[in-house]
This record gives structure tokens, sequence and C-alpha cells, in this order.
């Protein structure tokens, strides 16, 4: 029995102890498992797994990176776009460059993930889901496994696009939820 709603330019942090369903519920909104009832709305519209753009509104950031590791960052960037969105290369090529400079990386993208640091993989990662161009951005954990100056990379690039798009962040670090959450 859930409801809640995120709007523009706002961050909604979700805290509570392990097992009390936050990343789960972070997985039914992005559409990874099926809630027992209920919908999920992006601008009023329920979102349908099978339609063009459905779930593809929504990004999600997984704790662990979960990038593959035999393609470079660009190609990490670029794969779903094209195969997906039926985006040209170039267009995707593009746009990853675009969110890579936005993420503060752009001069990484010939890199491979085991040549970056786990801070610049998370920076990697929130990149691959902009790509999409989501309206609703969901975070599991972000900044679990960072150091504090990772940490503090990923919650600069998390200040800025919560200016963007809307954010819902599952955290167990309570000074990063006082300084993001609305």
């Amino acid at each position: 029995n859930i409801s809640l709603s995120v709007d523009n330019h706002e961050a909604l942090c979700i805290i509570g102890s392990m097992g009390s369903g936050k990343s789960t519920l972070l997985r039914c909104i992005a559409g990874l498992e099926l809630p027992e009832q209920g919908t999920v709305l992006i601008d009023g519209k329920p979102l349908m797994k099978n339609t063009k753009g459905g779930y593809n509104q929504i990004g999600m950031v997984f704790q662990n990176v979960n990038l593959f590791p035999h393609f470079n960052v660009l190609h990490n960037l670029t794969l779903a776009p094209i195969k997906v969105l039926g985006m040209p290369r170039e267009d995707a090529e593009k746009q990853a460059y675009e969110q890579l400079e936005k993420v503060g990386l752009g001069e990484k993208a010939h890199l491979f993930p085991h040549e970056l640091s786990v801070g610049q993989q998370q920076r990697v990662a929130i990149a691959r889901s902009l790509v999409m161009n989501p309206k609703l951005m969901l975070f599991d954990e972000p900044t679990s496994s960072l150091d504090p100056v990772a940490t503090a990379e990923v919650m600069d690039v998390m200040r800025k696009l919560k200016k963007e798009i809307p954010l819902i962040i599952v955290s167990h670090k309570m000074n990063f939820v006082r300084e993001i959450a609305d």
C-alpha cells in the first residue's frame, strides 16, 4: 500500500531497515519486477512494458554498476539507445559524449570499466541511464561502496541532475540523504 509522487526538480529519498522493500519498490517502479497490484504513472499515463518508450522513460542506477566489462565506456553508453530505441549510431555517440561531459568524464569514453575508479564507474552508470532520456531517475544505494571523494563527486552530479529530472533515491547514508532530499 505505497503511494507516492515526485515532482520535477525534486529528490525523494527512501530510507528504512534492510529487507523492508526499498529496492523492491524501485524495481517495481522501473518495471524490473511486477507489483501485486497498482500502477506506475508518468505524467499521469500508465507505463506499459511493451510500448516503445514505456519503461524506457525510467532510468535506474544500481548499487553495483553492472557495466559490460568487455565494452569500453562509449559502447556501454550507446548499446541501449541503438538496440532499444533504434537510434542511429552517430546520434547515440553524440548523446553519450554529452552525458559523459555532464558527469565529468568526457575524456574517459574509450576506457574500459576496469580502467576507472569505482566512483567513475558509478558516474558512467548514471550517464548510461541518461542517454535514454528518462523522465525519472531511480538510484539504489548509489554511494554505498564509494569513498568520501567519490561520494562527493556522485553527489555533485546528482545535485545537478535534480535541477533537470525528478530523482528517487534509496540510501542508508543519512548525511547524503539530508543533503540531497527534498
